[in-house]
């Protein structure tokens, strides 16, 4: 495991000057007094040390720290020099990954964070960049004692942890959780970063791929107990949320199986089945939706539709992403709200005969997802590992933030820095 003594920073972001990655930087400045005895040790690193002057620049006038123009160290690193990145890894214990799309820049540095003894968290959330990195890293991982814990951010802390949370405020087994996913934003409207943009077209062009990565891994199917749950529409009603709503097409249910199954293996716990769902409002949302969804699909599939998608991004999304990404203004009136419903046993039946007799309704909310709860959970999850490192697995490898965190205090942590669990 990597030594806290013999490396200069306890953090290193990298990727700081991109657009998450600014946000990430103002996060770690305003959590230094929680980090091992009070201080974090913590340095940005990039390809452009003018960029990263500007984000300590912009970071100092935004928290009133003018200290950060001056303290923080300054890394140049870039993913396509692997000496820089090892010369990096080499001086964290952590290395925060903060370039996407991932699928293009995040295998080096999981690459160069292994072989160079530094744990490494991202916040992707593309499940084909997630897997291969398990399939690919996970062994060797293990072998230098590295923890590489993907999907740290809004992809997709608030439902695996929010599904362990279910499991853990229920009194019996849990066998099946639905999640209903709420975005509200406020009068300033919200807007997406073209980032998250870009990763979704090519996460959708490429979802053929992820079925015969997964079949790699030779899986036996996790058993199942209680009633199998069952899958809902493609649209539908849901009475849950009171709004029409449709499968959730993000990370979140992949981060949570591989939690499931993780869970079972190594603490024979009994695996929680899954179902991850979003509101889109009234009958207007949907019938906007539908057209956007059809044009998406029908352009995804092809290089000259995904260079359309990706260079129009506001005109493709009637709006919805941009190539600024959100004001501030917009992120500090938007909000998110998680809604997990499971239903299980009670301690007295027994979960191998007849339908589940107990339900439970849990809530995970906080601030705007994509830039104020992503670094939060991020940043959090960091310093769980620093101050926590007991509590996760015996062994280093490639983890959902699930099977990494499952017996860590990062629930209560999110609870004090505004990302809430609640039983309703």
């Amino acid at each position: 495991m990597a030594s806290k003594g013999r490396r200069p920073y306890h953090l290193v972001i990298f990727g700081a000057s991109g657009f998450t990655g600014q946000y990430v930087v103002e996060e770690v400045a305003r959590t230094v007094s929680e980090g091992p005895g009070g201080n974090l040790k913590w340095a940005v690193a990039g390809r452009s040390k003018q960029k990263l002057e500007k984000v300590l620049e912009q970071a100092a006038g935004a928290l009133s720290k003018p200290e950060l123009r001056t303290e923080v160290d300054i890394i140049v690193a870039d993913v396509q020099e692997p000496d820089s990145l090892a010369a990096m890894c080499k001086q964290a214990v952590i290395v925060l990954s903060c370039v996407g799309p991932y699928r293009f820049y995040g295998e080096p540095v999981v690459k160069a964070c292994v072989e160079n003894g530094a744990h490494c968290i991202d916040i992707s959330g593309e499940p084909q960049f997630l897997e291969s990195m398990q399939l690919n890293y996970n062994n060797q991982a293990a072998d230098k004692g590295v923890y590489v814990i993907g999907s740290c951010g809004f992809d997709s802390i608030p439902a695996d942890l929010g599904v362990i949370y279910t499991r853990d405020q229920f009194k019996g087994t849990l066998t099946a959780v639905e999640s209903f996913l709420n975005f509200n934003a406020g009068s300033e409207g919200a807007s997406i970063h073209d980032g998250t943009w870009q990763s979704a077209v090519y996460g959708f062009a490429d979802s053929q791929k992820l079925q015969s990565l997964r079949r790699k891994f030779n899986h036996k199917p996790l058993p199942t107990a209680g009633s199998k749950l069952k899958r809902r529409g493609a649209l539908f009603f849901s009475n849950e949320i009171q709004q029409y709503s449709v499968p959730f097409m993000g990370s979140d249910p992949s981060v949570v199986k591989r939690s499931q199954r993780f869970l079972a293996e190594e603490y024979q716990s009994t695996p929680v089945q899954y179902g991850a769902y979003v509101g889109v409002g009234g009958l207007g949302s949907v019938i906007k939706l539908i057209f956007a969804g059809m044009m998406f699909w029908l352009l995804v599939k092809f290089s000259f539709g995904r260079s359309l998608l990706t260079k129009y991004p506001e005109f493709f999304s009637f709006g919805a992403v941009s190539k600024a990404g959100p004001t501030r203004k917009q992120m500090e009136a938007s909000s998110f709200q998680l809604a997990l419903y499971g239903e299980g046993y009670t301690e007295d039946q027994d979960p191998s005969k007849g339908k589940p007799n107990a339900k439970i309704r849990t809530l995970v909310q906080g601030p705007e997802a994509g830039y104020v709860a992503t670094p939060i959970t991020m940043v959090q999850s960091a310093l769980t590992i620093l101050n926590e490192s007991p509590a996760l697995p015996q062994k280093g490898g490639v983890y959902s933030p699930g099977a990494a965190f499952a017996k860590t205090t990062l629930i209560d942590r999110l609870n004090k820095h505004g990302v809430q669990f609640s039983v309703v």
